[in-house]
């Protein structure tokens, strides 16, 4: 310390000096960093856009948006990274998570994660309600691409949606119970168990022949298994 003193000016100028060295590699870095971002960024692009037909999203536009602020620089570069959509065609781009709705927003998270899953090749993938808030053909197109995520690796889905859950290879029912205290209970579904769960989830509390028939021809129409529905079987459940 007594000898830096000393040294005075001389030491000042000498850590000038070696700041600016520094400030120059980390220039040289983050500009280096910036356009590798820009080129994955290119690349996710086109990967995403490969996946949004499928999801019946076909007409909306994803960019991974890069932009360069060298007057904020950081520990990860001086880049401004964001994902901007467009819905409908003519539309501006925005930020996703203020242009999407909730069953477009759960779309484009699916999107993003079927890209990143392939590309690093994970071997246990978790959706946590990746269909809310939607239904009908487009839970139909989310539970076909799930499908077909979990060719290549073992998927996770907690959902609400008949259309998903048929899709399923193994189904197991969550239930809650308890007021005060709750308990969460895991049971596996066998063939004529998971019928009768799927027919509940299309029709609520009370569960109709209907809805049976309706639940087996889902089942089959997916490759699924699913015994004959029960003409004279009546039950009441609550929802889990």
């Amino acid at each position: 310390m007594l000898a830096t003193l000393d040294e005075g000016e001389a030491r000042f100028e000498e850590l000038g000096q070696e700041i600016d060295v520094a400030q120059r590699a980390y220039q040289r870095a983050a500009a280096e960093l910036s356009e590798r971002r820009r080129l994955a960024a290119q690349k996710l692009d086109a990967a995403v856009k490969k996946e949004l037909t499928p999801l019946k999203l076909g007409r909306a536009v994803f960019r991974a948006a890069v932009a360069p602020r060298p007057d904020e620089p950081g520990p990860d570069g001086f880049d401004g990274v964001s994902f901007q959509v467009s819905t409908n065609p003519g539309t501006p781009l925005g930020p996703l998570t203020a242009i999407a709705s909730g069953g477009e927003l759960s779309r484009f998270v699916l999107a993003l994660k079927a890209v990143l899953v392939a590309r690093d090749g994970k071997a246990v993938i978790i959706f946590d309600e990746v269909d809310a808030g939607v239904g009908g053909a487009v839970a139909a197109a989310v539970g076909d691409r799930l499908s077909k995520i979990a060719a290549d690796g073992q998927v996770l889905v907690v959902t609400h949606s008949p259309q998903v859950a048929a899709r399923a290879k193994v189904h197991w029912r969550v239930a809650k119970s308890g007021k005060k205290a709750v308990t969460t209970s895991v049971t596996p579904l066998d063939d004529e168990a998971r019928t009768e769960e799927i027919a509940r989830m299309l029709s609520g509390e009370e569960v109709t022949e209907a809805a049976r028939a309706a639940a087996h021809t889902l089942l089959k129409g997916e490759g699924g298994k699913a015994p004959k529905p029960k003409k004279t079987r009546k039950t009441k459940r609550t929802a889990a």
